[in-house]
C-alpha cells in the first residue's frame, strides 16, 4: 500500500462501518478497491468467499480480478467474488432456482428475444403496432429496475404508454416463466424479490457474503440499491466507491441521489473524498471544475494534479459541420507528427453517432485510420441470430431458448397461448420444449391442430438433425434455410431491398466461414463437425475483437458515454453548440444537469491536450440554420481557453498569425 496517497490509504484500511469513498475521475478508485479486497484478506483475516466486489461492466470485473490476483501474490482466493451486478444476481438466482420456480436449464433472452416476445403478445391483443414494442421493453424495464410489480406499475402510470406496458407487463411475465426464461432486468430482480419473500434465504447469502464493495455507485438504479441494501442489513460492512459528478446514466435507470440516501440510510457513514487526479494537467483539471460547479451538490470536491498547468484548451470555429470534420482530421494528421503521437493517442467523442457519419469520410479522405466504437457487432445481427438458432438447436435439441426463437423464424402460426401451453407442459415433464412437442401427454393440453404443428417442426428439426449427425452438415444448413425460404423471409421484414440484400449477404459470409474452418479442420486430421465448427466460429469473432480493440494503431471515435472510464493524451470534443451539447432533448425536458455531467466526464478524458469544436452553420433536417455555442463554454475560464476562428478573431493580423503558425506546422510534417 506504499504506492496509495492518504486519503487513499484511509479509505483502504477504513472497516468501522459503512464508507462512501467520493472519487473524482482519474482519482485512481480501481486501487482503492483492490487494495482493500486485499487488505480484508491478507491483514483482517476475511475468507475470500466472503468477500464480494461489484460493478457494471465485464471489462471492469475483469481488469478488476487481473489486479486483486496481483496483489495477493499466491495467496488461494478461492471462492472471491468480483463480478457485475447481473453477473451474482445469475449465480444466486441458479442456487436458488427452485425457490423461484425455474428450471435449473433455464434461458436468458437478450433484447431481441424480449423484443420477439413483445411482438408475439401485441399482435394477439391487438394492441399495439410493432413500432410500439422497443418502446413498452423499455417501459417494462424501467418499472423493473424501479422494483415495481405490474400492480404498482399500472397505478403509477400517467400516460396511455405507461398503462398498455403495465397491463403487458403482467403477460410477458407470465410468458417469462412458461419459457422457463429470465431477462436481462430479473437477473436482479428475481433475487432482491426472493430475499423479501423468504428471510432465510436472504440469511443464508448475507453469511456468504460478510463484506460487500461496489464501484461506480452513482450509476446505481432503484433495484440494486435495494438489493445492496437486503445483502448489508444493519451490519454495515460496506465500501461503495463512486462519483456524483461522472452520473451520465439516468435514461437506464441509474439514480445519482443513491449516494445521498446512503447518509440516511446509514448514518454512521463515513465519507473520503479522492481529489489527487492522476490523468489530466491542472488546466484541464480547473475546466472541468469550474463546469460542474454550476450543478448541486451535496459533497463538493476539487480535482487537482502534480502535472503542471499544461497547454490550453483550444475552442476551433469553424464554418460550417464540412469544415468542423475536415479541421478535425488536420489537426490530427499535424499534431501525430509534430508531437511524435500515435494515432490511438487521438480520440473524438461527439454526442450523438450522427455526428460521426461525415468525420469518417473525412478521415477516409486523409488516408488518417480509425475504429468506430458502438458499432454493431456480427453476430448481434438480426439475420445471423436467427441463423445461430437454427444452428444452436440443430447441435442441441435441449436449448429451449433457440427453439423460442426458431419456432416462428419464419411465422408458423403458433401463437403465445399455445408456446405457453407447451412451456408448461415442457417444465412438468422435464423435458426441453423441442421433446414435449413429439409427447403422447401434450394431447391433453392442447388442441390436435395445434399439437400437429409443433409435431411437424419437431420432426423436421429431428430429420435435419440426424442427417447432420450423419455428416452433412453445410448441406443440411442450406436446405433448411430453403425449406423455410429466409431469402423471402428476409425480403419481407427489412425496411429496403437493400437492406435485405446486405442480410442475405451476411448470412452466406457465416455459412462461407462454416464451410472454410470445417475444411480446415479436415486437412488437419481434426474434427470437423458442424458443432466444432460453429464453436470455433464464435471464439474467433471474440478474439478477433479483443485483439482489434488492444492492438489497433487507429483514432477512436465514440460518443461521450461510451467514453466514460477511458483515457486518452489528446482529446476532441466536437458539436460544442446549443442543441447538441446540451442535446435540444434535455433541453427541452430540463435535464440540463446530467448534459453538464456528461461534458465533464468528456474533458476529464484528457490526459494533455483538449480541443473543442463548433460550426457557425449546420444543417438539420435539410435546411441550414445558424448555430449558437454551448452554454457550457460559457462556464469554463476565460483565460483558460484559446479560441481559433471566431468573428471578433478575424483581423488582418491575426490571420496572418495563424496562416504563418499553420505553415511551420506543415513544414514540420514534411521535415
Amino acid at each position: 500500500m506504499t504506492t496509495l496517497n492518504a486519503r487513499q490509504h484511509s479509505a483502504v484500511r477504513y472497516l468501522d462501518g459503512p464508507l462512501l469513498v467520493l472519487a473524482g475521475a482519474g482519482s485512481g478508485k480501481t486501487s482503492v478497491i483492490t487494495q482493500k479486497i486485499a487488505y480484508l484478506i491478507n491483514e483482517c483475516g476475511y475468507q475470500p468467499n466472503h468477500i464480494a466486489a461489484l460493478t457494471f461492466t465485464n471489462k471492469a470485473a475483469r481488469e478488476m480480478k487481473e489486479r486483486v490476483g496481483k496483489l495477493l501474490q499466491g495467496k488461494n482466493s478461492r471462492g472471491l467474488i468480483i463480478s457485475t451486478f447481473h453477473h451474482l444476481g445469475l449465480t444466486i438466482i441458479r442456487r436458488e432456482c427452485g425457490h423461484l420456480g425455474l428450471k435449473s436449464s433455464f434461458s436468458i433472452f437478450d433484447e431481441t428475444d424480449c423484443i420477439s416476445l413483445l411482438k408475439e403478445l401485441m399482435l394477439k391483443d391487438n394492441e399495439a403496432a410493432d413500432d410500439q414494442t422497443k418502446l413498452l421493453a423499455g417501459l417494462i424495464s424501467r418499472f423493473k429496475n424501479s422494483f415495481m410489480t405490474p400492480e404498482q406499475a399500472l397505478a403509477s402510470a400517467t400516460t396511455p404508454d405507461e398503462a398498455l406496458a403495465a397491463r403487458v407487463y403482467t403477460d410477458y411475465q407470465r410468458s417469462l416463466r412458461a419459457f422457463n426464461a429470465v431477462d436481462f432486468d430479473d437477473l436482479i430482480l428475481l433475487p432482491a424479490q426472493l430475499f423479501q419473500a423468504k428471510p432465510e434465504v436472504l440469511e443464508k447469502w448475507r453469511r456468504h457474503i460478510r463484506y460487500l464493495l461496489v464501484d461506480e455507485y452513482q450509476d446505481t438504479n432503484n433495484m440494486q440499491y435495494h438489493f445492496v441494501k437486503q445483502l448489508i442489513g444493519d451490519r454495515g460492512c460496506l465500501t461503495v466507491v463512486g462519483d456524483d459528478d461522472q452520473s451520465i446514466y439516468s435514461w437506464r435507470g441509474a439514480k445519482p441521489e443513491n449516494m445521498d440516501l446512503l447518509q440516511q440510510d446509514y448514518p454512521s457513514l463515513r465519507v473520503i473524498k479522492l481529489e489527487q487526479n492522476y490523468r489530466s494537467t491542472n488546466n484541464i483539471l480547473t475546466a472541468a471544475n469550474a463546469l460542474i460547479a454550476n450543478n448541486p451538490h451535496v459533497y463538493e470536491k476539487a480535482l487537482w494534479s502534480e502535472y503542471g498547468h499544461g497547454d490550453l484548451i483550444r475552442v476551433l470555429v469553424c464554418n460550417n459541420e464540412e469544415a468542423e470534420v475536415e479541421r478535425i482530421a488536420t489537426e490530427i494528421l499535424l499534431l501525430a507528427a509534430h508531437r511524435r503521437l500515435r494515432f490511438k493517442d487521438f480520440a473524438v467523442l461527439y454526442r450523438g453517432n450522427h455526428q460521426a457519419r461525415l468525420l469518417e469520410i473525412h478521415l477516409q479522405a486523409q488516408q488518417v485510420p480509425y475504429v468506430l466504437t458502438g458499432g454493431t457487432s456480427f453476430f448481434a445481427r438480426t439475420e445471423i441470430k436467427d441463423l445461430m438458432a437454427y444452428l444452436r438447436l440443430l447441435i442441441n435439441p435441449d436449448d429451449d431458448n433457440a427453439f423460442l426463437r426458431c419456432i416462428n423464424t419464419p411465422r408458423r402460426k403458433i401463437g403465445p397461448s399455445l408456446l405457453e401451453a407447451l412451456g408448461l407442459y415442457s417444465k412438468t415433464a422435464n423435458v426441453s420444449m423441442l421433446a414435449a412437442c413429439s409427447h403422447v401427454g401434450l394431447n391433453q393440453h392442447v388442441a390436435d391442430n395445434q399439437r400437429d404443428k409443433l409435431r411437424e417442426f419437431a420432426a423436421w428439426m429431428e430429420a435435419k438433425r440426424e442427417h447432420v449427425e450423419r455428416g452433412d452438415g453445410m448441406r443440411i444448413v442450406r436446405e433448411l434455410l430453403d425449406d423455410i425460404n429466409y431469402d423471402e423471409w428476409l425480403r419481407q421484414q427489412c425496411a429496403t431491398p437493400a437492406a435485405a440484400e446486405r442480410a442475405q449477404g451476411n448470412v452466406q459470409t457465416l455459412l462461407t466461414s462454416l464451410q472454410g474452418s470445417m475444411e480446415k479442420a479436415r486437412g488437419n486430421d481434426e474434427d470437423d463437425s458442424l458443432e466444432t465448427a460453429i464453436n470455433k466460429l464464435i471464439l474467433r469473432d471474440l478474439l478477433e475483437q479483443q485483439e482489434q480493440e488492444e492492438e489497433s494503431n487507429r483514432v477512436q471515435l465514440m460518443t461521450l458515454h461510451a467514453a466514460k472510464g477511458l483515457e486518452f493524451p489528446v482529446v476532441f470534443i466536437m458539436g460544442m453548440e446549443e442543441e447538441l451539447l446540451p442535446h435540444r432533448n434535455s433541453m427541452e425536458g430540463g435535464n440540463i444537469e446530467e448534459e453538464r455531467r456528461l461534458a465533464y466526464v468528456g474533458i476529464t478524458r484528457a490526459k494533455h491536450l483538449l480541443t473543442f469544436t463548433m460550426a457557425r452553420h449546420r444543417k438539420q433536417y435539410g435546411d441550414v440554420s445558424e448555430t449558437s455555442p454551448s452554454r457550457f463554454l460559457d462556464e469554463l475560464p476565460p483565460d483558460l481557453l484559446q479560441w481559433d476562428g471566431r468573428k471578433s478573431d478575424q483581423t488582418p493580423e491575426k490571420a496572418a498569425a495563424r496562416g504563418k503558425d499553420a505553415l511551420a506546422r506543415m513544414k514540420s510534417l514534411l521535415d
